[in-house]
């Protein structure tokens, strides 16, 4: 007799959709959940970064929970104005803070 025979630990872990052994299962990951966007809240603000550049900011908003990317194109696209993402963080060009809150609170976004 084997030390966990019978147990969960005996045999290799199969996934729950398929059953095929996880190493060799095909399934699609499961969607990562979404948060609904009256949930949060989106903090928006003007920086002066050096040589005198002006960066319109949004914090707050969690990557995990949101379309980062495609909130940032929803946002270049209504300013007119380039931007990225850095470290969970969306930063516009130019100091764009009344369209940018305007269209946040459009999407759903509570905003301060």
């Amino acid at each position: 007799m084997r030390l966990f025979e019978g147990t969960p630990w005996d045999r290799p872990p199969r996934c729950d959709a398929c059953g095929q052994l996880e190493a060799d299962c095909k399934c699609p990951p499961p969607p990562a959940p979404r948060i609904h966007p009256s949930q949060q809240t989106a903090k928006v603000s003007v920086e002066k970064r050096k040589k005198g550049k002006i960066v319109t900011v949004v914090q707050g908003l969690p990557a995990e929970g949101n379309d980062l990317p495609g909130l940032l194109t929803k946002l270049k696209d209504s300013c007119g104005a380039g931007g990225t993402i850095k470290d969970g963080i969306i930063e516009i060009q130019g100091s764009q803070s009344d369209r940018v809150t305007n269209v946040l609170q459009q999407l759903g976004f509570r905003v301060k």
